[in-house]
């Protein structure tokens, strides 16, 4: 998936496990960009009676590279604060919960939202000399999440009682969210890790089987969300909108991060943590730790800040699944298993972003600096008519430009991998017909995005979460 248990250790702490990274230009507020982040993958909507939470001993943040360092210059912090208002009932709620101060709603979550400027921002909290020259600013604090949708007794009408009011408009221009909302994220994952099935083409597999519509496997599930929506201004190195595409200062590097304190003790009386920020995990590109760390790398992977991916770039140059496919399809990529040269176009998508002249009228390129970072290019508009295989589709406002919520960002990766992008960096290269047929399901099946209600024309953009009296396990 994503970035949903992507790495042994972080597998076992959900709760600081970045799902997914999302930055686009807001389609309904052109002049901000939305950021978001998810954590606490695979949620199964029935999750009580101890419902589905950020944990209060993360520290969680988006952060914005915006001078291609490889660095944050800018960094949005979260943190959050369980209350409970009744210790001696193991209720959630002790009947409807009709409002975010509701007096039935028993265990509630609050949180502070924090600015940070500077030349590196990933040294707040750490201790590094670096942290004293920061510029903080608390923008907010005390904020309400929703709860969880637990279903039509204990949270009727949830969407205008509970999921819009958690909405908050801050000061400059600023919305944030933070709660539970629908899996925007679709992949046919049953399929995916079982030996790079794509069960249309299953067929073909060395192990064939009849070939199947796909699968969505996680249309029935929730994920927890924090999200905020910036002036464009807010975000430039110059603090100005840029309007030209080809403009160094139109293009920022996001991805978001999950730290816990150093130390961490545990005895009869409960549990303390103390000492500086350790980040526990990351996430920029979709799939990279995921699928192009492998496995020995994955836990070093996510300890480490986007400057250091250099020593990752290897595994971006010479993939595995793209010595795989060839393997597991025989005959269908000839071209691509004959391909041994280093995969450039792959280090430019993932790694520095895709330069000016590769692909006209777009440029998402930050610098020689080898980062895994969501590349947005904010001087490019919304489209009208969004493709949800994003650039390869002819879609300039799409993935690897950033990452909207709707992008199918497996069958972009995989086309990629598979040699799609190759010709961009050397044209005599010619893709199999195969690699432009990469998909989890039929176009026909899925002409847009799949299935209703997965998303909403406004922010936060992913979907109602669904309910666990409707939508059980089973």
């Amino acid at each position: 998936m994503s970035s949903h248990r992507e790495a042994p250790e972080i597998s076992k702490d959900p709760v600081a496990d970045n799902a997914d990274v999302y930055a686009f230009v807001s389609p309904d507020r052109r002049d901000t960009v939305t950021l978001i982040t998810n954590f606490v993958p695979l949620e199964d909507p029935p999750g009580g009676p101890n419902f589905f939470e950020f944990g209060d001993d993360v520290l969680y943040s988006i952060n914005i590279d915006n001078d291609g360092d490889g660095k944050p210059e800018i960094s949005y912090l979260f943190k959050f604060q369980t209350r409970l208002r009744n210790p001696n009932t193991f209720l959630y709620n002790t009947g409807p919960i009709t409002s975010l101060n509701s007096p039935n709603w028993n265990k509630r979550q609050f949180y502070s939202v924090t600015r940070v400027e500077g030349k590196n921002t990933a040294a707040y909290g750490t201790g590094n000399h670096e942290a004293s020259k920061l510029k903080v600013k608390r923008l907010a604090s005390g904020l309400a999440c929703p709860p969880c949708n637990i279903g039509p007794r204990s949270t009727p009408n949830y969407a205008k009682n509970l999921g819009q009011p958690a909405v908050h408009a801050l000061s400059g221009g600023v919305k944030v969210f933070a709660g539970q909302r629908r899996e925007g994220f679709f992949v046919d994952l049953g399929a995916i890790f079982d030996l790079g099935d794509l069960r249309p083409f299953q067929n073909l597999h060395v192990i064939p089987t009849t070939a199947a519509p796909g699968v969505d496997a996680t249309k029935a599930l929730n994920i927890h969300t924090i999200a905020i929506q910036v002036p464009i201004k807010e975000l430039t190195a110059n603090r100005t909108v840029p309007k030209n595409p080809s403009s160094r200062h139109a293009v920022i590097g996001v991805w978001s991060a999950a730290s816990r304190r150093k130390v961490r003790m545990i005895d009869r009386l409960g549990e303390a943590a103390s000492g500086p920020w350790v980040q526990v995990s990351r996430l920029g590109n979709p799939l990279f730790n995921e699928v192009v760390v492998p496995l020995g790398d994955k836990d070093r992977w996510n300890m480490l800040h986007p400057a250091a991916d250099k020593a990752f770039a290897k595994y971006v140059e010479h993939p595995e699944l793209a010595k795989l496919l060839p393997v597991l399809y025989p005959g269908v990529f000839p071209h691509l298993a004959a391909l041994k040269k280093a995969r450039a176009d792959l280090v430019a998508i993932l790694l520095t972003g895709i330069p000016s002249g590769i692909i006209p009228g777009f440029q998402n390129y930050t610098g020689t600096v080898q980062a895994d970072q969501l590349r947005l290019n904010m001087a490019i508009p919304p489209a009208s008519s969004p493709n949800r295989f994003g650039l390869l589709g002819g879609d300039l406002a799409g993935f690897p430009n950033g990452r909207r919520v709707a992008d199918d960002v497996v069958a972009i990766e995989l086309r990629a991998i598979a040699g799609v992008t190759f010709p961009l960096v050397d044209k005599k290269y010619k893709p199999d017909a195969a690699a432009g047929e990469i998909q989890q399901w039929q176009t026909s099946q899925y002409s847009s995005v799949p299935g209703p209600h997965r998303y909403q024309s406004k922010f936060p953009y992913l979907g109602v979460p669904l309910d666990g009296f409707d939508v059980p396990s089973s």
